[in-house]
């Protein structure tokens, strides 16, 4: 609370001077991905990021999940500076704080789909896996298929079943990256309702990279990323 007498949540992410360069074949220089990009995303916000193919959007979220490491700045998690871990000390915050909805899906294929929900639950040490699995695959519509493989099941399907997976470790923040790119339009749309009312059942954080400016306008901030740069400094605003 500030002095004001006003409650005061912190950030659920930070991102502070964040960039990206890779090297160039044969010693002909560097590429720069992301340049400078700061922002914060409070408890509970929808955040989209959006901009033209190449524009450094999906390179972005991987950094953000600790996916990939910058060449500078800072990303914070619930106060935690993700890049002062090592590789499974970030796996770990990942698995007990981040959730991850994949354009390709990412389901096992080896793995049912209640296995494929309870596959990071049972790596997170959860006593609970399988009522949990169960329950949110009835929750996305998919109790009766709970033993098919990914192959068995259409892609709305599979990507409901990544929605359970992504939602099931209750996270604090969900990243989702192009999540109806590989669904046709109204099998797209089905899944962007569910997701966003899962997000407002869970208060969860949600920030989400799209090309699709219907979905970007559903979330209550949007960033456009341009060249590997913030367009402004700060977020653009939604209306409606």
């Amino acid at each position: 609370m500030d002095r004001s007498g006003i409650e005061f949540s912190p950030p659920v992410l930070e991102v502070d001077g964040l960039c990206k360069t890779v090297e160039l074949a044969d010693g002909q220089g560097e590429l720069r991905i992301l340049r400078e990009i700061g922002f914060s995303v409070g408890p509970g916000e929808s955040v989209a990021i959006v901009g033209a193919s190449g524009s450094g959007k999906s390179t972005l979220l991987g950094l953000l999940a600790g996916l990939d490491v910058p060449s500078a700045g800072s990303v914070r998690i619930l106060g935690t500076d993700l890049f002062a871990l090592d590789e499974d000390a970030r796996a770990a915050l990942r698995g007990e704080s981040v959730g991850f909805v994949f354009q390709s899906f990412q389901l096992l294929p080896a793995l049912t789909a209640l296995e494929n929900v309870m596959l990071p639950l049972e790596l997170a040490g959860a006593s609970n896996a399988r009522e949990t699995a169960l329950q949110w695959l009835e929750r996305v519509g998919l109790g009766g298929r709970t033993t098919h493989y990914p192959k068995h099941l259409s892609g709305g399907e599979q990507q409901r079943v990544a929605l359970a997976r992504a939602f099931a470790s209750n996270p604090r923040l969900l990243l989702a990256d192009e999540p109806t790119g590989n669904l046709d339009a109204a099998t797209g749309a089905a899944v962007i309702e569910l997701m966003f009312a899962l997000n407002r059942e869970a208060g969860t954080t949600l920030i989400l990279v799209t090309h699709d400016e219907m979905l970007a306008a559903r979330c209550g901030r949007r960033l456009r990323m341009k060249a590997g740069v913030l367009e402004a400094a700060e977020a653009e605003p939604v209306a409606g």
